[in-house]
């Protein structure tokens, strides 16, 4: 449960195949940056960032941000000199502590922070001693020591990211500023949980129920606690023409964070972010949505302490913490589901794994057996219980 494991693919390819996770919430996963990805379509948006302010954000996500700062080579390499000094330093230590990462992971993070800040990153393998290996791209001239290099942040500003990435065990998600999840890039900053890559398969999930039935696939869909809008995006891009998501979140910051990655990919017209505790901004839809999903708070209270110094200190506990046994969000989920969803609506809420499901299982078939039908436990890309499923009666 207090592990993360990082991985990212190959810098500017299209995204491999899911890597399966093995732990539940405080996974995090690295995704390289893909290029930005903005759609032909002008649409109109209540949203509080416009299209051209995309780029011009100096605290938005790193590989967006203008190039606007230069550095010499040797500039660059005595940073990259400082910057592994600083993490040879730690050792083992972050591993011994809470199972956090080692130094070659961190070595790594320096180069994907690296390929996210210059403007040319097929520079990166001539840089000294970057690569796993040492070696440099065969045929690919070397750089001038004297040559200008375009960054994206000063080489101060980036010291002083890498220093909160070691110092303070600050997430290499929120130094970047954005995380890989599915074919998505999105923006992510402190106050808004980091995506989970087991929490990919509710997409699957309801990718599934929507090319069986014309009624899920134009209707209304509702993501709560939408955090950072990664639900809600990619189960909009698996619908119909008509498809609808309306995703919620008690969290100012996370609002503005899912409008800038809902109108990043075009979806101002089928996506709507509003803020409110769960249902709360929803009670005017009561009965009327076709599917429901969530990726509640399921972390028992006296676990928190016990998880990487990335995920308790700097994700929010709002996000994680789901009181005494894990349960109080997903039991006020399912209850008023009941109310909020049409007749043949489809559910799917991630738990902390078998135990809690089996709980709202008994919950569902004893308590509320008139409400729902077919509700069943999936398993996540690990084969550990994950989600709960079920249909409206």
């Amino acid at each position: 449960m207090n592990s993360i494991r990082f991985l990212r693919p190959p810098p500017f390819h299209s995204p491999p195949p899911p890597v399966f996770p093995i732990f539940p919430k405080p996974l995090i996963r690295n995704g390289h940056h893909n290029q930005p990805i903005f759609c032909s379509k002008t649409q109109t948006s209540t949203s509080t960032y416009s299209p051209s302010s995309l780029h011009d954000d100096p605290q938005g996500p790193l590989f967006l941000r203008p190039l606007i700062h230069t550095s010499t080579l040797t500039d660059l390499q005595t940073f990259i000199r400082r910057a592994k000094s600083v993490v040879s330093s730690t050792g083992s230590t972050f591993v011994q502590l809470d199972n956090g990462p080692d130094s070659s992971l961190l070595l790594r993070e320096l180069r994907w922070l690296l390929q996210d800040s210059v403007d040319d990153p097929s520079l990166i393998p001539h840089l000294d001693n970057i690569t796993e290996n040492g070696s440099s791209l065969v045929g690919v001239p070397r750089p001038r020591p004297r040559e200008i290099i375009r960054l994206r942040a000063s080489l101060e500003q980036l010291y002083e990211l890498w220093k909160q990435r070691i110092e303070e065990r600050r997430p290499f998600q929120y130094i970047v500023g954005c995380e890989h999840w599915r074919d998505l890039v999105l923006r992510v900053e402190e106050g808004v949980l980091i995506p989970r890559p087991e929490s990919e398969k509710i997409v699957e999930l309801v990718r599934d129920v929507v090319s069986v039935s014309e009624m899920l696939r134009q209707g209304l869909w509702g993501d709560l606690g939408t955090g950072s809008g990664a639900l809600a995006i990619g189960i909009a891009r698996t619908l119909g023409v008509n498809g609808r998501v309306v995703a919620t979140d008690l969290s100012p910051t996370a609002i503005a964070v899912a409008r800038f990655n809902v109108e990043r990919y075009g979806l101002q017209d089928v996506v709507e972010i509003v803020q409110g505790s769960w249902f709360d901004p929803l009670l005017h839809l009561e009965g009327e949505l076709v599917g429901l999903v969530s990726n509640p708070p399921y972390i028992p209270s006296e676990d928190i302490s016990g998880l990487q110094a990335e995920v308790r200190e700097h994700e929010p506990r709002l996000a994680l913490d789901g009181g005494v046994e894990g349960m109080d969000c997903l039991l006020r989920l399912c209850e008023k589901a009941a109310t909020m969803l049409k007749p043949g609506g489809f559910f799917v809420f991630e738990t902390n794994g078998g135990k809690q499901c089996k709980s709202l299982v008994n919950y569902l078939e004893n308590q509320m057996a008139t409400s729902f039908r077919d509700v069943n436990i999936v398993p996540d890309f690990a084969d550990i219980p994950r989600f709960l499923t079920g249909f409206r009666n």
